[in-house]
């Protein structure tokens, strides 16, 4: 069958990068989206559009319903996932094809057989822990389907197995409609290690190398590559036999990825992700080849050829985020001003100059990928292209990505899941350039000559700024001359000073610093920093102890008894808000007396909103 209209049932970078390959082989695309995407990147670059209602913006997307109808109602003739949502749900998968649709994925009992974890396990012969008892700690939370972190909670201490087992269960059920979870012992030290397949409806089978994918926070991936560096051969080649093995064991046809933890030389199976990874563009570097063309070739019923192209060189991917790796990887949102990486390094994004992140979905803006000829080369690039990178906005996790691909464990290969709890304080420690503010002080001050020049010579212009997200002050001082601004300092030097561009001389070394403006907010060399007023508004400031919304979300619990009047003791969480289909908790800064409670479950917050103060108690 030829197909001809193809429906992308998800949104973001995803549905943009099927969009892609779509309009390279001349097939119209379809997208669909609800209430907060309506002018979605994604959206836009469709040629058709289906709005989804829904009753909350998270559950648009999980409608199975709709976007069969969606699909009919624009006449596609198939529907591709993407990742996420419903990619694997099998359910959806039937209604795709009892409606007369093209599924572009995995039969539905292939998906039923791998996409529950726990199934997936039994097949491969491993259980999960039953009752957990002192001697299993530590264990992982798990959900038992979809992925990307959610529904997962490492868990050390008994006591708060069942907290966080609830915890994961609301998580899970949000993000994909299904709150089951199982429980399983959590392997310290070890690497995530995975293998991408492909497979046929003519029993071709594609084993397309490994990837490495242990850099994680919140067990989300952050930093992925190909080929996984360090392996033994021997352990290579278990690996593809233990992927191959799964595909054929279910039947499997289309894109999909086994993943593993590798640990003490030995593989422990993890699951088996029945979709396209968020990952793929590294097979794909390293193979040549398009995984979602493959995708729709495989859907069209054509065959594969018998062995898979030679792998070539390395791959590196860095996920940028919307978040404060500083602040426990607190999502940002806000207006996204300006996205561009450098030339050479392959851009994946559902996002473009001006739009919005908001708070409904995940917190990742856009993948960097570099491709070399050696590891070392292609992780050098990806760092030097982050580096260059102009991302103006919301506080990303940019900076935490460069400092990673240049931690000598990475660079030597020796990560592993931990790498995070290990070293994540020394990677986000604030490290503002010394001459950023005065380079913003005086793109502000300008290049016109006698602006504010006096013949008697007077105090220096004094301008302060806040760095972000650190929340550092600065202080800028410059002076009005003849022939335009001066620094306060007599071993540096103005070039030029223009709104854009500042250069200075700083002991002999000319230095440049591209600016851009907007609002109160000045980028310089992409080190962000708010402009701050000569006077403090008294109104505004805020009582000690009092407990800000990191971020825009709604509450959906709070402790069970907090009332105003209650004791609560140091890092006691208080209050969940849930944001980008993420629970985050806020704890008590301190000990003491609950003075004042502003949050209640079920009520939408802003960015800095009170939702508490605690008076530390009196030592």
């Amino acid at each position: 069958m030829n197909l001809t209209r193809v429906l992308v049932a998800n949104r973001g970078e995803i549905a943009c990068r099927v969009f892609r390959t779509c309009r390279e082989l001349g097939l119209r695309t379809v997208a669909v989206h609800s209430d907060p995407d309506a002018d979605a990147l994604h959206v836009r670059e469709a040629d058709l559009a289906v709005r989804l209602p829904g009753a909350t913006p998270a559950e648009t997307y999980l409608r199975a319903d709709l976007v069969v109808k969606a699909a009919l109602d624009a006449g596609a003739d198939a529907v591709h996932p993407g990742y996420g949502f419903l990619s694997e749900n099998a359910d959806f998968a039937r209604a795709v094809t009892d409606a007369g649709l093209v599924w572009i994925g995995p039969p539905p009992e292939a998906i039923e057989a791998m996409a529950s974890k726990t199934r997936a396990k039994e097949l491969m012969g491993v259980a999960p822990l039953g009752e957990v008892t002192e001697a299993d700690l530590p264990v992982l939370v798990k959900a038992a389907a979809g992925g990307g972190g959610r529904g997962m909670r490492v868990v050390r201490e008994l006591a708060a197995l069942e907290a966080e087992v609830e915890a994961a269960r609301s998580e899970a059920l949000s993000a994909f409609g299904d709150g089951e979870v199982f429980v399983e012992p959590y392997v310290e030290g070890g690497r995530h290690v995975e293998v991408q397949v492909l497979a046929d409806t003519h029993g071709t089978v594609w084993v397309l190398g490994t990837r490495d994918c242990s850099l994680q926070r919140r067990h989300q991936k952050v930093i992925e590559e190909a080929p996984a560096p360090g392996l033994p051969p021997e352990l290579v080649t278990e690996l593809h036999e233990l992927a191959e093995r799964a595909v054929r064991a279910t039947g499997y046809v289309g894109a999909g990825t086994v993943e593993f933890l590798v640990a003490d030389g030995a593989a422990h199976f993890l699951e088996m992700n029945t979709r396209l990874q968020v990952e793929h563009p590294v097979t794909e570097a390293v193979f040549g080849v398009d995984l979602v063309a493959l995708q729709l070739l495989i859907a069209e019923g054509d065959a594969l050829d018998p062995e898979p192209p030679a792998p070539r060189g390395h791959a590196v991917e860095a996920r940028l985020y919307a978040e404060d790796p500083a602040a426990a990887f607190a999502p940002q949102t806000g207006t996204l001003h300006r996205l561009s990486v450098p030339p050479g390094v392959r851009l994946d994004t559902g996002y473009t100059d001006g739009d919005t992140i908001g708070v409904h979905y995940d917190a990742m803006l856009a993948k960097a990928v570099a491709h070399a000829p050696t590891r070392a080369a292609a992780v050098r690039a990806l760092a030097g292209a982050l580096e260059r990178a102009e991302v103006h906005g919301p506080v990303t996790n940019r900076d935490l990505l460069v400092r990673s691909l240049r931690h000598p464990e990475f660079t030597d290969g020796r990560m592993d899941t931990g790498f995070y709890e290990r070293h994540l304080a020394e990677l986000t420690a604030p490290a503002v350039d010394p001459y950023a503010p005065l380079a913003a002080a005086l793109a502000t001050a300008g290049g016109h000559r006698f602006g504010g020049f006096r013949n008697v010579p007077s105090q220096p212009q004094t301008k302060r700024y806040r760095s972000e997200p650190d929340g550092t002050e600065h202080e800028a001082r410059y002076r009005h001359t003849r022939t335009g601004p001066a620094a306060d300092d007599s071993g540096v030097r103005v070039v030029h000073a223009s709104p854009t561009r500042v250069v200075l001389d700083i002991s002999g070394v000319q230095r440049k610093f591209a600016v851009a403006s907007y609002g109160d907010r000045v980028y310089v060399n992409d080190v962000a920093l708010t402009a701050l007023p000569r006077f403090t508004d008294p109104s505004e400031q805020r009582a000690p102890g009092s407990l800000l919304a990191p971020m825009p979300g709604t509450v959906v619990r709070v402790a069970e008894g907090l009332v105003e009047g209650a004791a609560v003791t140091a890092g006691q969480p208080l209050i969940w808000l849930e944001a980008m289909k993420m629970e985050h908790r806020i704890n008590a800064p301190a000990s003491g007396t609950l003075t004042a409670l502003h949050a209640g479950v079920g009520r939408q917050v802003e960015v800095g909103a009170l939702l508490a103060v605690v008076q530390e108690e009196q030592k």
